[in-house]
């Protein structure tokens, strides 16, 4: 049985995990074959009131929200070593650009958190794949866009435009489906990119890219 490590960025599109995507990519996963592990930073992070969208003016663990969604079965993200496992994939929701990275305020001059930077890059030195939903595949371009490494949001000109200042390539793509780059074993999907987009329409572009992660795995 193929080993997926799944790295959450928080509970709620707004400030952390996307929770459609995160469900349908674990559903995904576990379809194709895969034991999935759950991982997440242990820090702190601002929250977003997801009824009014505005900030709520505290701070909470992130690891701790991200348990909301693993139903607890979630390790600390120091804990994720590349030896473990045989693939790595990132759900999309605004934790990704406001916890594991700032790509929300800088863009391509964005800094990732240490540890996602590491095991984005250990996974790629061992070359094993590596799968980012809707905005996550940001952290997959900042940190090999050096290798022209080709992802994709959709369709979203401006984000498109970011990633490209990483050296990184972009190439559109529908909600349903993924795009992959076979050298730098990356396949990504646009998911909630698409905002309008209905769940089984996200849910079919996480399905085929989970198993692809798991086919090349």
């Amino acid at each position: 049985m193929k080993k997926i490590a799944v790295v959450l960025s928080g509970c709620g599109f707004l400030d952390g995990s996307e929770i459609t995507e995160t469900i349908s990519l674990l559903i995904a996963l576990n379809q194709a074959g895969a034991k999935v592990s759950c991982f997440a930073p242990d820090i702190q992070i601002e929250v977003t009131n997801h009824l009014t969208k505005k900030p709520q003016h505290e701070k909470r663990s992130l690891l701790t929200e991200a348990a909301r969604i693993a139903r607890g079965d979630i390790k600390s993200l120091t804990e994720l070593h590349v030896a473990d496992f045989d693939g790595i994939a990132f759900p999309g929701g605004l934790g990704v650009v406001k916890n594991l990275s700032n790509w929300a305020e800088l863009g391509a001059g964005c800094e990732v958190h240490e540890e996602v930077k590491r095991v984005i890059l250990d996974f790629y030195n061992a070359s094993k794949p590596i799968g980012a939903i809707c905005i996550a595949p940001t952290l997959i371009a900042r940190v090999l866009g050096h290798k022209k490494v080709t992802v994709t949001i959709g369709n979203d000109a401006e984000v498109a435009a970011e990633i490209q200042k990483t050296g990184a390539q972009h190439e559109e793509c529908p909600v349903d489906d993924y795009i992959t780059d076979r050298e730098c074993k990356v396949v990504t999907t646009p998911a909630y990119m698409y905002g309008s987009s209905k769940p089984h329409e996200v849910f079919a572009g996480i399905f085929g890219l989970a198993n692809e992660l798991v086919e090349w795995a």
